[in-house]
């Protein structure tokens, strides 16, 4: 068995943690490969990690926060490894608490007594000025991204097929466009599966997965959905109007945003699961939909969600 360990290096109790683990998985004749969450970024470049799982990875043990479970979601991508998060952050929401140690709850998952969740992910697609749009200029359509995709594509660091002028990214939790250094908010079209819902002016927009809700679609007054829902929920920030609400959709929409209107001086900036993404040219218009394979999180003894979100926002 092969086992992916990745650790928040800035937390000591992660780190003790780290040790302790990979001195136990040693005795049960585990192979195992340890990485920094520190390490990893957005593009998917780490060595190690990426050979790890090359050579196949069974479970990946994550010792930290929700942040760094974030950040191995999105180097595991579309691959299916499942992932055990052990809390040694705050809230914890995707991570299983670490009172009992580390050992005793990877001990359980190895003997299977651990329950797998399917989270829903995102698929991002962005195209920048001066750029082909595969969706929306009369090549292909929503419902079918990849019709006139020129062929040979490369993968993305996520995991997900582009074309040659795809920009597509993975998030567990959300993507959120938002205004950029001049402060200046910015001006965008909001359409859903082809359907416009309005034009908007504010500080940007939100989307989400069901497990992001707690994030920051919540504090820019979404509402709360259940992990198992497969649908998306787009939250406006701040918007400049008096009618404005979040949107939840169907499990198969697509969340269009359209900034091909917005003025060069109200940039827009992008952050995927709270990683800034960098952009040579302005960002023209955003895609964004469930992806295909859901990310798989593993509980041990959990607490229900409802139960954990009364304790911790009510």
């Amino acid at each position: 068995m092969r086992i992916l360990i990745v650790r928040n290096n800035s937390n000591s109790k992660a780190v003790d943690a780290s040790l302790l683990l990979a001195t136990y998985l040693a005795t049960q004749g585990a192979d195992y490969t340890l990485v920094d969450s520190s390490d990893l970024s957005c593009r998917g470049d780490h060595e190690g990690l990426n050979e790890a799982l090359a050579n196949g990875v069974e479970m990946a043990v994550v010792l930290g926060g929700d942040g760094t479970i974030l950040r191995t979601a999105r180097q595991i991508g579309t691959s299916g490894v499942p992932i055990l998060g052990i809390n040694f952050g705050r809230l914890g929401f995707l991570a299983n608490t670490s009172d009992e140690g580390v050992v005793a709850v990877v001990a359980a998952a190895l003997a299977g007594d651990v329950v797998a969740e399917q989270r829903t992910n995102l698929r991002i697609d962005v195209v920048c000025e001066g750029e082909r749009d595969r969706w929306g200029d009369d090549v292909g359509t929503l419902d079918d991204p990849d019709e006139g995709e020129e062929p040979g594509g490369e993968p993305s660091a996520s995991g997900f097929p582009c074309g040659s002028d795809a920009r597509t990214f993975f998030a567990l939790n959300e993507l959120a466009v938002t205004r950029g250094a001049h402060g200046r908010i910015i001006d965008f079209g909001l359409s859903i599966s082809g359907a416009r819902i309005a034009g908007m002016r504010g500080d940007g927009l939100v989307v989400a997965t069901a497990t992001g809700s707690t994030a920051y679609a919540l504090s820019a007054g979404g509402p709360l959905v259940s992990p198992g829902f497969a649908g998306l929920v787009a939250v406006p920030l701040a918007p400049h109007t008096l009618h404005s609400r979040a949107i939840v959709t169907a499990s198969n929409d697509v969340v269009e945003m359209d900034l091909s209107h917005n003025a060069d001086t109200r940039e827009a900036t992008l952050f995927v699961d709270g990683e800034l993404l960098e952009f040579e040219r302005p960002v023209r218009r955003v895609y964004v939909r469930r992806g295909d394979v859901p990310t798989v999180l593993l509980r041990y003894q959990r607490e229900g969600f409802y139960e954990h979100a009364a304790r911790v926002f009510f």
